[in-house]
Formats: structure tokens, C-alpha cells, sequence
């Protein structure tokens, strides 16, 4: 009778069984241990941020650098400089120089220049203009009070931390949960959490080197247009507007992993997820203008196309399941 069953090897059983039995304080003390280790991940990261501080804001500050690229006029210009730094941008028709073309931009320089005997202030036209000049905007970010550069430091320490640490807190929270799992259930797990992984850093990408730039950029016309000057931010403000809009659009773009989630329980289907497509257009607008920082409508249909790409791709990727699965009931049934 013994013959008639298989002897699994404990290892084997372990597996399949989800791992070895624990009591409940050796889970306790398991879990104290995982948050021991995530703590010190944290404040690791908070260390590492704080002392690369100038790099981070280097980061931060590149969507502003290309957003000043973006020429808001195709009116002639003219930019007076000295040395590497802006003086002026105008219009060419409210500042008309005899000699020179109204149609393209002129370039002017403060130096110095003989007149008789004496040496005085004046203009001349710079054939090298710095690069800065070529800029479209002029934003500078400055810290406006005693305490604002520490309030910077606390900014930039918490979200580069959380970045920094947020791998090591994963893993070391899998190292909790993955062994109380089965096999099968690990490979979803694995899949999940790459699949996530993916799309929140395609989320943050999209945002930091397009989206950003066109908000930035039209928040600085749209002040313009208002009569307001746009040359200095706070740097805090500024810091904050940028995580939070990239931190934002990356959880924005987990939707397909939270639909096709939602398909696999038997929550929805392929059928009814392409019939609440009108109804997703309208969600989709108001997740955009809630994550849109500035208010932009520019910016928050930005941010809608690429959810609603990935809503479309929810649907056929949702299709494909379904008939992948009538084909294998078929072929089960015959």
C-alpha cells in the first residue's frame, strides 16, 4: 500500500509548501529584523543623498535647462550681455538699432569703449554671444531666506533617500514574504514586480525629459502672458514640483498592471474593459489634472495620451488572454 505513494523530499515539500513552518514569534522576530534592515537602507540613502546634495540638484535642474532652450516668440530678439551673464531680452521693435537687420535676432555686449582720451559703458555687437544668450527663457532658482537652503537639504536627503533605498527595501521585504510562498505564486510575484518596475520608470523618464520641460516652459509664457516676471523660483518649491510630478506620472503609468490585475481575478474582462472606454476618457482627464502640478491644459493632455495608449494596450493584451484561453478550452473539450 506504501508503493502506491510518492515520498516527496523535505526540500521539495518546503517549496511547494510555501517554506518551512515558523512560529508566531519567529515571524515576529523575522519581521522586526526585515524592518531593522529597511531602516537602515532609509537612512543610508538619506546619507548618500545628502552628500552628493549638488549632484541631485544638478539632476532636478536639467528639465529647467531645456525648458530655457524652447524659444516662447519667433519675433527678433535682442539679448545685452556681460561676460557670461543676461542683462536683457527684448523685442527687436521696442528696442530698434539703427544698421542692423530686424529680422533675426541681435546680440549686444556692455564693454568698454574709447572715446577720445576717456573709456565708457556702452553696446557693442557680440559675435560670440555666451550660450545662454541663445536661450529662449532665463530662470534662476534661488533660495529666498535663512532657512530655505536647509529646507532644500531635507527635500533633496528625503526624496533622494526613498530613491536610493527603495530597491534594498524591496528586497529585503521579498526575503520576508517570498519564502511563504508557492512556486507558482513566486513566479507571479516576480513577473509583477518587474512588470511595475518597468512601467514606473518608463512613467518617470516620459516625465522628466518631455512633459516637465513643456510644463516648465509654458508656465514661465503663461506668467508672461499674465505680466508677471518668471526669472526667479524658489528653489524649494521648484525641487518639490519636479519629484512629485515624475513620482506622479511613474505610479500614473502602473495602470495597465492594476487593469490586467483586475482581468486575471475575474474582476473584469476583455469586454467590458473596451466598453468602459468612454468612461476612462473621462477618469483619465481628471487623474491627468490632478497629478498636472501647474494646471496646464498643454501639460495634462501630455500626460493623458500615454495613459490612454496604455489603457488600449490593457484591452488587447486583455483580448489575447481571452482568446488564448477559449482555444484552450476547445482544444480541452475535444
Amino acid at each position: 500500500m506504501a508503493d502506491d505513494f510518492e515520498v516527496l523530499p523535505p526540500e521539495h515539500e518546503d517549496e511547494e509548501g510555501g517554506g518551512p513552518v515558523k512560529s508566531f514569534l519567529e515571524h515576529l522576530e523575522d519581521l522586526r529584523w526585515t524592518f531593522v534592515k529597511c531602516a537602515i537602507a532609509v537612512a543610508l540613502g538619506i546619507l548618500v543623498s545628502l552628500s552628493g546634495s549638488p549632484y541631485i540638484v544638478k539632476f532636478l535642474e536639467w528639465p529647467l535647462v531645456l525648458a530655457q532652450r524652447v524659444r516662447v516668440t519667433d519675433q527678433p530678439r535682442v539679448v545685452i550681455t556681460m561676460g557670461t551673464n543676461v542683462l536683457s531680452r527684448m523685442l527687436a521693435k521696442d528696442f530698434p538699432v539703427l544698421g542692423t537687420s530686424t529680422n533675426q535676432d541681435l546680440y549686444l555686449k556692455v564693454a568698454p569703449i574709447p572715446v577720445g582720451t576717456n573709456m565708457v559703458l556702452g553696446m557693442v555687437p557680440d559675435p560670440n554671444p555666451p550660450e545662454v544668450a541663445k536661450y529662449g527663457i532665463q530662470v534662476g532658482l534661488k533660495t529666498l531666506g535663512p532657512t530655505e537652503p536647509f529646507v532644500v537639504a531635507v527635500k533633496i536627503a528625503l526624496y533622494g533617500g526613498a530613491a536610493i533605498a527603495a530597491p534594498f527595501v524591496l528586497f529585503f521585504l521579498g526575503q520576508f514574504i517570498l519564502p511563504a510562498l508557492h512556486v507558482h505564486e513566486k513566479r507571479l510575484v516576480y513577473r509583477i514586480a518587474g512588470f511595475g518596475t518597468l512601467l514606473f520608470f518608463m512613467g518617470v523618464a516620459f516625465c522628466y525629459f518631455i512633459v516637465t520641460v513643456v510644463a516648465l516652459s509654458s508656465t514661465v509664457t503663461f506668467s508672461n502672458w499674465l505680466g508677471f516676471g518668471a526669472d526667479e523660483w524658489r528653489a524649494s518649491e521648484y525641487i518639490s514640483f519636479v519629484c512629485w510630478f515624475m513620482i506622479g506620472m511613474g505610479v500614473a503609468f502602473e495602470l495597465p498592471l492594476v487593469l490586467l490585475t483586475l482581468v486575471k481575478i475575474g474582476i473584469l474582462d476583455a469586454e467590458r474593459l473596451a466598453g468602459l472606454r468612454m468612461y476612462w476618457v473621462v477618469v483619465g482627464l481628471v487623474v491627468s489634472a490632478f497629478i498636472t502640478p501647474d494646471g496646464n491644459p498643454m501639460t495634462m493632455l501630455l500626460m493623458f495620451i500615454p495613459l490612454h495608449i496604455l489603457y488600449e494596450i490593457s484591452v488587447l493584451i486583455a483580448k489575447w488572454w481571452d482568446r488564448a484561453d477559449r482555444k484552450a478550452a476547445s482544444e480541452t473539450a475535444e
